[in-house]
Order: C-alpha cells, then structure tokens, then sequence
C-alpha cells in the first residue's frame, strides 16, 4: 500500500510539474512580445493544420513536410528549402532574413498583406492578423501554418484581376476542393471536385507571370502540347489520397512540388531540359575603338518565363568580356536584372526577365584601349536567389536581431543565396 502511495503522489507531482512547466512555456511566449493564442485559435478553427489532416493523408502529409521518399538529388545537390517551398513556406530561415531585411524599407500595411498573401494565404481571410504573424515571422517564432492542405483546398475560384497577388480565392468551410469527380466518403469534410485542380491558373495566382496565358487550361508548347503546372511538379504516381484501408486505388500526384534546384534535375527528358534551359547568342561588331553588338537570351517554348520560382526576388546578372589571343581580358560589362529590396511590391509586378517563348536582346558597347586586337567575346548568365542588400540595409536588419548567433545565421543566409549561380554560357570568336 504504501509504495501504492508513494506511486500516486509521484504521479500527481509529475502532472502538478508539467501543468506549470505549460504555464510558465505561455507566459514566457507573451513576454517574448507571441501574441495571445485566442486568434491562432480563430485562425486555425478554418484552416485546419495539416499535422490534423495526416490522420487520413498520411502519404501527402509526409510529402509536403519533406519527410517520405526524398531522393538523393535533393539531398545531395540541393536544398530542402529550395525543394519544399510549401511546406517551409513561413517557417524558412530564408523567408525570415529576406522578411526582415524588407522591412527595413518600410513598406505599407497592404504591401506587408501583399507579400503575406502568398505566403500565409490565411491571411486572405483574417488581414487583420498580417501585424501578428509579421512580429512572429521575424522572431523566429511562427505559430501558425503557412502553406498548408487547407490553404490550397479551400480555394473555389480564380479571380480575374489586372495584376497579382494574390487571384485565387478561398471559400472556408466544411468543403475540400480537390480534382476528383468521386472523392472518397469521410466523417471529416465534404469533398468536393474544382476544375482549377487541373488547370495552370490554380498555381499561377501565386507563381504569377510564369506562364504565358494563365486564363488558359491548356499552355501550347512545341514539345508539351497542353502541359500544365502540375504534370511536372506534382509527380504522376497511383495509389490513395487517403490512408484508410481499402480505399481506392487511382492516378494521383505527390504533394513534394519538386522544383528545379540545379539546372536540369527535375527533367528527364533532355529535349525538354533543352526548352527549359535560358541560351544565349551573341550579335557582334568590331568597330574602331570599341567592340559592340547584342546579347540574345532565349527561353524556349514551354509555359514557363524566367525567371521560374519565385516571382519577384531572382536576380540577373549578363556579363560581357572581350579578350585577346592570349586570353587577357580587354573589356567588361556586367548587366544587372532584378528588383532591389526598396522595390519590392511597391506598385505593379514587372514582367520577367524573359517571357516564355521569347528572346531578350541585351545591347552592349565595351571600349578597347589602342593598339588592341580583340579576338573572342564571351557572356555569361548567372542568377542569384534573392537581391543583395546594401550595406546600410543589411546592417540596420543585423542590429534587429537578439544575438549574434542569430547574426551569424542570418549572414550566412544572406551569403548563400546572393552568390551567382552559372545558368548558361556563350562564346564567340571574332
């Protein structure tokens, strides 16, 4: 009996501890500057989190969150945040830095909704949380989900507008929109069949400007005649949506939206990594003093434009050289495209570097000291994944951040992803 007690008491103790260990967890979070949890709660009692959808999507959950059957081009040559944009959508480092660095620039209460509408399409439906969600993003302490199942299921409808962001349209709900005309009996949500699922236009209301019409199912392309978005990053496969024993068997596509994160790793095809890849040619003229002509890029005929991924924070860099016999460099010119921090969504997105299907002529004028003999011109095109800063900008986000090793770590950010990355190379011989 008495080691019965003693059982009790130490089990009562331990309940007793761990009801305090919450409380002080919670007062901590709001002398942390975390908002209450009363409207993560309203927030999530429409937007289901996704960690409640894997009870019965198991395969798809596990996907998303980059947990199942990652394959060792991603591993080892790139990066799950690059890989895995939705998944890591509001949690990502990188979202963090960039974030904060943007908002160094003061931008408005509707450019902070702007940016966040992709990013937490939630906030589509409770604006009046962009502030919250903002504060936690940039202490490292994001409490609710970005993009998740529910983010992308409750979109019913595409709205035609004159620009992005964001045209699709949530419907919250009991209703789960997907693409099957005879969605599978649950307890749980209605489902119910949307013809955006097989459309462009579904993805293009945050991928803006990557196709060339997204009012249009059907993008033509020379060699993917009527592809869509999904028929790439959505990897075909069959089995179930659904975990549940004895459900239907069907085509369905992987919920890990691979993208590109080295030139040519998610086309197998080389016909198509061919009209994926951007080429450039070069026009030139010698004249006296001066080498000049025209930098051609090219995109080919896929629905895609350049840049891919990300809409508005990839940047551009075509760089011209003239050199002589001996390959001693007699000239050169660097180009830059890209938006810097202070012009992110400030006014109407620009068109991309390239539209698909299309070529970019690129001027340029390089002059030649006397008694020079130019004999090959050279251009290179690089990207970079995000703008680099200006030294001012960057050091006033740094001085926002607790410690130095949240500096280190967000240097090492802005490091990484402001290096150029070779995209393709010409040369000429005059």
């Amino acid at each position: 009996m008495p080691t019965r007690r003693l059982a009790i008491g130490l089990f009562l103790l331990l309940v007793i501890g761990l009801q305090a260990l919450a409380h002080e967890r919670a007062i901590a979070q709001k002398a942390d500057g975390q908002a209450p949890a009363d409207w993560v709660a309203e927030i999530e009692k429409v937007f289901i989190r996704s960690e409640d959808c894997k009870q019965c999507h198991d395969r798809h959950y596990e996907e998303w969150k980059g947990v199942r059957e990652q394959t060792p081009d991603l591993k080892t040559f790139g990066r799950v945040d690059a890989a895995l944009l939705h998944g890591t959508a509001l949690e990502s480092p990188v979202f963090r830095t960039v974030l904060g660095v943007w908002m160094q620039t003061n931008p408005t209460p509707d450019e902070r909704r702007r940016c966040l509408s992709c990013h937490v399409p939630s906030t589509t439906v409770f604006p009046q949380h962009v502030e919250k969600i903002t504060a936690q993003v940039l202490a490292g302490k994001p409490q609710v989900e970005g993009i998740g199942c529910a983010s992308c299921h409750m979109i019913n409808a595409v709205e035609k507008t004159p620009g992005p962001p964001p045209t699709f349209k949530l419907s919250p709900g009991t209703a789960m929109y997907g693409p099957f005309a005879d969605p599978e009996e649950n307890l749980v949500h209605a489902g119910v069949q949307s013809e955006l699922f097989r459309g462009a236009n579904f993805c293009a209301s945050c991928h803006f400007d990557k196709v060339k019409d997204v009012t249009q199912k059907d993008l033509p392309g020379e060699i993917l005649q009527g592809t869509i978005c999904q028929d790439c990053h959505m990897e075909p496969s069959t089995g179930s949506s659904t975990s549940r024993r004895g459900s239907m068997t069907r085509a369905i596509g992987r919920h890990w939206f691979r993208g590109v994160v080295i030139p040519g790793t998610l086309l197998k095809n080389r016909n198509l990594q061919a009209e994926w890849m951007p080429r450039v040619d070069i026009d030139v003229a010698k004249s006296s003093g001066a080498v000049e002509g025209t930098a051609l890029v090219k995109v080919g005929s896929l629905p895609h434009s350049f840049p891919d991924g990300d809409p508005v924070l990839k940047q551009f860099m075509l760089t011209i050289t003239v050199k002589d016999a001996q390959g001693k460099v007699l000239g050169e010119e660097t180009k830059r495209f890209g938006l810097p921090y202070d012009k992110i969504l400030r006014g109407p997105i620009p068109d991309p570097f390239i539209k698909g299907g299309n070529t970019r002529k690129v001027p340029f004028t390089l002059p030649l000291a006397a008694g020079v003999t130019p004999a090959t011109v050279e251009a290179v095109l690089n990207y970079a994944l995000i703008p680099t800063p200006e030294p001012a900008l960057r050091d006033r986000y740094l001085a926002t951040l607790a410690n130095d090793k949240e500096r280190d770590e967000a240097k090492k950010v802005l490091d990484e992803y402001t290096q150029p990355r070779l995209l393709t190379y010409r040369a000429k011989t005059l």
